[in-house]
């Protein structure tokens, strides 16, 4: 099935957008969209937040990492103020939305060096 998002009127896809699509072209119904949307991302931050990886197939990886404290300082004023450890989320790309994405721009050759041969 192919989804097209051309018609969208801002760069941002949202859950909005993603039901609209749904009810659009698959058929599901307005509610069932908007519901089906939101077990989704539901489920995703439910199982981030118990501290499970999410692993979309042929889209990315989201993990939680947990960041050591360390020392931080205030940009205004040059104050030093510690920065609490905390848990953030990172996304790494899959090798096929990588290619996908660089399949859409032009080359960039690439120059290596003799002494890395």
């Amino acid at each position: 099935m192919d989804f097209s998002v051309e018609s969208l009127e801002t760069p941002a896809l949202t859950k909005a957008h993603l039901a609209e699509l749904l009810f659009e072209q698959i058929g599901l119904n307005k509610r069932e969209s908007k519901d089906m949307i939101d077990a989704f991302y539901d489920l995703i931050a439910h199982s981030l937040v118990e501290g499970t990886d999410v692993k979309i197939s042929g889209f990315g990886n989201f993990q939680i990492r947990t960041k050591a404290p360390r020392p931080g300082r205030n940009p205004r004023t040059g104050e030093a103020i510690p920065i609490q450890a905390r848990r953030v989320v990172t996304f790494h790309a899959s090798h096929k939305l990588k290619d996908q994405i660089q399949g859409h721009r032009p080359s960039v050759p690439v120059i290596v060096d003799d002494a890395f041969r």
